[in-house]
């Protein structure tokens, strides 16, 4: 999983003034909660903030939240508010997690090549873009990476497939079909019938 470090320090102000000030002077207003404690008011750079976001929002990111006296936090960032007219900064929410307890995350299926079977007239059918796995935060994958070149056409390749590192658990079905490829056509190849977990498979034909 993403790792990134974000510089914070505590807010003591609040209310919707000292807010709009802070916002004017270049600072974003964020809170830290999570695993029982109490809610942490922060504000950060917003210049540097918005650079690392675009980086890594909306990817599973663990952020280590270094902030100044109260020391560092293992957090992931929840909700974050923008202007919807000047597309700026109002506020970030970052939850805090446990880096030692499992939890599930949904993560990407990247695909890797062209598949021998296109070349030659056939057609590609992705039936997943994302896995549901399930483990410790550091030892989730970024991306599950697929490389389909040696893929023909009638074959298929399952969810069981998919490399994953050790103590992570796949809450996804394992008989989904990532992806297949299929006749010319359009004709879809059937789904084999017996165990899972086969590079890939073919139709009857």
């Amino acid at each position: 999983m993403l790792q990134v470090e974000i510089s914070a320090s505590v807010r003591n102000t609040s209310g919707k003034g000292p807010m709009r000030q802070l916002r004017m002077q270049g600072i974003t207003p964020a809170v830290v909660y999570g695993r029982g404690a109490e809610a942490q008011n922060l504000q950060l750079d917003t210049k540097t903030l918005m650079a690392q976001l675009l980086e890594f929002y909306r990817k599973n990111t663990i952020v280590t939240l270094k902030v100044d006296g109260a020391g560092d936090k293992s957090v992931m960032v929840g909700e974050v508010q923008t202007d919807p007219v000047r597309d700026t900064l109002i506020h970030v929410d970052f939850c805090e997690i446990d880096l030692g307890k499992e939890r599930a995350f949904s993560v990407p299926i990247i695909l890797q090549g062209k598949a021998k079977g296109v070349d030659l007239g056939g057609h590609m059918i992705v039936g997943c873009t994302k896995v549901v796995l399930q483990g410790k935060p550091l030892d989730i994958p970024d991306e599950c990476i697929v490389n389909v070149a040696s893929m023909a056409i009638g074959d298929q390749m399952q969810c069981a497939s998919l490399g994953l590192p050790e103590n992570v658990k796949m809450l996804t079905d394992p008989d989904t079909v990532a992806v297949s490829i299929i006749k010319p056509g359009g004709e879809k190849v059937e789904e084999p019938v017996g165990k899972a977990g086969k590079d890939v498979k073919k139709s009857k034909k």
